[in-house]
Parts: structure tokens; sequence; C-alpha cells
């Protein structure tokens, strides 16, 4: 009887164990990616093992808390939840970045000029030395998605001169948090990089200020990825953020 007990113990245990473990992939994962312990990929591979885990202790959790109640097993069934409960977040976490990154294209390079993109100068070198991913913007292969996915990623025109749009684009980029790499009110051009708060993913921007033709100064923004192939919509979203700052 004791040898049965201890048995049922143990399977209650295991599922915790397997939902804690879950959980625990998920921080561990993105930061130890930030924190440089090991590539993105292997952060990824810690999320993929923590979706088993947790795919397992959910299915099996049930289960077990089913025969539980059938056998009034009263003593593990708090066990049984509280990994039911880990294994479930887990899922539900995981499942809203699956969900947000089907909901947009799988690009990671976006631009308000999709025919002449703000091109960058000081973080080219900084880009090449990370093996980033490459700067070239491929209208013919972007614009058609970024237009369908991002219709208000449009440039923006101030009747304000250059040199006070680049200080106010200065200004919104340091409110943001970014890493200002350069800033050239000859070109009219700031550059600056956005770094994500779980992976440490890094976003290089570049914002541009020109004359407008029909007066006043025109903004452009650019925002791109160094690593990864879908950016789950956060670079329109910067480049959104950047406009209403600027604009505002």
């Amino acid at each position: 009887m004791n040898d049965q007990a201890a048995a049922k113990r143990w399977w209650a245990q295991a599922i915790l164990i397997g939902g804690v473990i879950a959980a625990v992939c998920l921080p561990l994962g993105a930061l130890g990616t930030k924190l440089g312990l090991w590539p993105f990929t292997g952060g990824f591979m810690l999320l993929a093992a923590g979706a088993v885990l947790a795919t397992l202790a959910s299915f099996l959790g049930v289960i077990a808390y089913i025969v539980s109640l059938r056998k009034k097993l009263i003593a593990e069934r708090p066990t049984l939840l509280i990994g039911v409960f880990l294994g479930v977040v887990v899922l539900a976490i995981l499942g809203s970045q699956y969900s947000a990154a089907s909901s947009v294209p799988p690009i990671h390079n976006i631009s308000t000029d999709t025919e002449n993109p703000p091109q960058f100068d000081k973080i080219v070198a900084i880009r090449s030395a990370a093996q980033a991913n490459p700067l070239a913007y491929d209208t013919a292969a972007l614009a058609p998605q970024q237009t369908a996915a991002y219709p208000w990623v449009k440039p923006l025109t101030l009747m304000a001169p250059v040199d006070e749009v680049v200080d106010r684009a200065e200004a919104v980029l340091r409110g943001m948090g970014m890493e200002i790499v350069s800033v050239n009110k000859t070109t009219g051009l700031v550059e600056a990089t956005a770094t994500t708060f779980w992976f440490g993913f890094k976003d290089d921007v570049a914002v541009r200020a020109q004359p407008a033709a029909d007066g006043g100064t025109r903004v452009d923004v650019r925002s791109i990825s160094r690593v990864g192939q879908s950016d789950l919509g956060a670079n329109a979203a910067r480049i959104g953020e950047i406009l209403n700052g600027i604009g505002g």
C-alpha cells in the first residue's frame, strides 16, 4: 500500500517538476541569449524544450487528475493542479507568440520610403562585425508585404526646419531607450540601436529628415532587425511610435 502511495506521489511530483522546468525554460532561454551565454538559436531551443515539457505536463496532468478523482486520491490533486497550471501558462505564452508571428509577414526590414529607404552610415560597420542580416532593401519582395500588413507606415511631413526635426528625432529615440549611434545634421540622418528586453535582440533605426518638395521637412524612418526572419511586427510598431513622437 505504501509502495502504491509512493508511486502515485511520484507521478504527481514528476508532472509538477515538468511544469516548473517548462516555466523556467522561457526566461532562461531569453535572458541567457541576452547575456550572451548562448546564441539566439540556443535560446529558441530552450523555448522548444519548454513547449514539449509544458504539453506533457498539461496532458498527463489532466489525465492523472481525472484518475485521482475516480480513485479519490485527494493528497495528489494540489500538486497535479499546479503542474497543469504551469504547463497551460507556458503554452498560452508561446501560443500568443506563434499567433503574433502568424498574423504578420515574415519580414524584418521596414521603411516609410520603400523606393529610397534611409541608408545607414555608422551602423554599417557595426552590423558587419555582428554578422547581421543584410541591409539591402529588396523593394520588389518587401514593399508589397509591408504595405499590406502595415499600410500606416508612411512618411511624415512637418512644417519645421530640418535641424529642429533632427533634434526632435534624437530626443524621441533617446526617450525610447535607444542607443544613439550617430547624429548628422548635414545629411539629416540620425542612427540608433534598440535592444529588446527579453532576448536582447538588436534592431537598428535610421531617421532621415530632408526638405520636402512643397515646403517643410519630410521624415522617413527605417527599422531593421540584426537577426531572425520575422520581427513579429516590432519594427513597424517602433516606426509608428517614432513618427508619433516626432510629430507630436
